[in-house]
């Protein structure tokens, strides 16, 4: 595989068009706006620079790795002769259906498809396509240029032959792949998420506070990062999502999410990307509890 699709341009899509194009793949970024295409392409390029900063890379690697990625506002154009396309798209079924069909339509018959879901179904998504057995899950771990892990997810009717081509691609980027099963949320989000729920619950019945609650977590368990401030950071609209499949999937009222956790992100309160959840990013993006406001 030489060139690779990447159809999203947000934190997922920008991150995965870096690892290849670092690792010296053609990179096609698409988007339908320009305007998200252009501020995918700046934190690109500032990751690069703390990269340089770092002295983790020279600045003669900056420069190709930027140089090994073109944007696209058309699918059609971004899709044409490359060996994989993964989509990156918001965590929404009906949105990412409509992307596997046209793609689909519009690439070649051996180009692999991949989703970056991380609980949608991937037999779901295969099946929205006349390839299925070439329709893969490679849920990347955010921020993606740091964290290792690749969940490859297979479908129903997901071949061994592009089971294994993935897993190969995904080491030549340095990630570790793991190969996991087609249920709701796979490995990472079924355990994570019921995790961030409870913590929401508990922070809702005014059993503690955010700090104190990051703080037993990260202290308590030696997790770097508390669960509410990893829910900011996911973004807490994408914690809904997950929850809503893995609870219509299951039809476990385990997974259903906290009322707290459904009356925030209706209130636009999503987390870093919206300048405040649990904690408030506003003044420098540094994390400061917003205020007692989450209890019953």
């Amino acid at each position: 595989m030489n060139t690779i699709a990447v159809i999203g341009a947000g934190t997922m899509g920008n991150g995965i068009a870096h690892v290849f194009a670092q690792n010296g793949f053609q990179v096609h970024l698409i988007d339908v706006s320009k305007e998200a295409l252009d501020k995918g392409l700046a934190t690109i390029a500032k990751n690069l620079d703390r990269m340089v900063a770092k002295e983790k890379i020279t600045i003669s690697d900056k420069e190709n790795t930027l140089a090994n990625i073109n944007s696209f506002t058309e699918l059609k154009a971004g899709v044409s002769k490359v060996d994989l396309a993964i989509e990156a798209a918001t965590e929404n079924v009906t949105i990412k259906l409509k992307i596997f069909k046209e793609l689909d339509d519009v690439c070649d018959t051996n180009t692999i498809l991949a989703s970056n879901t991380s609980s949608i179904s991937i037999t779901q998504i295969a099946a929205a396509t006349s390839r299925p057995k070439k329709v893969i899950g490679m849920h990347f771990m955010n921020p993606v240029p740091i964290m290792k892990l690749v969940e490859i997810i297979r479908g129903y009717s997901t071949s061994n032959e592009t089971t294994t081509a993935i897993m190969e691609l995904s080491k030549k980027l340095g990630k570790s792949p793991t190969e996991v099963n087609d249920y709701p949320g796979f490995v990472a989000n079924r355990i994570l998420m019921p995790m961030i729920n409870e913590a929401i619950e508990t922070l809702h019945h005014g059993v503690a506070g955010v700090e104190e609650i990051d703080t037993v977590m990260k202290l308590g368990m030696a997790h770097p990062m508390g669960p509410l401030q990893l829910a900011d950071f996911i973004g807490l609209d994408v914690c809904l999502s997950i929850l809503n499949v893995m609870h219509d999937g299951f039809k476990n009222p385990k997974y259903a999410p906290s009322p707290l956790l459904v009356n925030m992100v209706m209130a636009g309160k999503k987390g870093v990307k919206s300048g405040e959840g649990f904690y408030d990013y506003s003044v420098n993006r540094k994390a400061e509890v917003v205020s007692n406001q989450f209890t019953k």
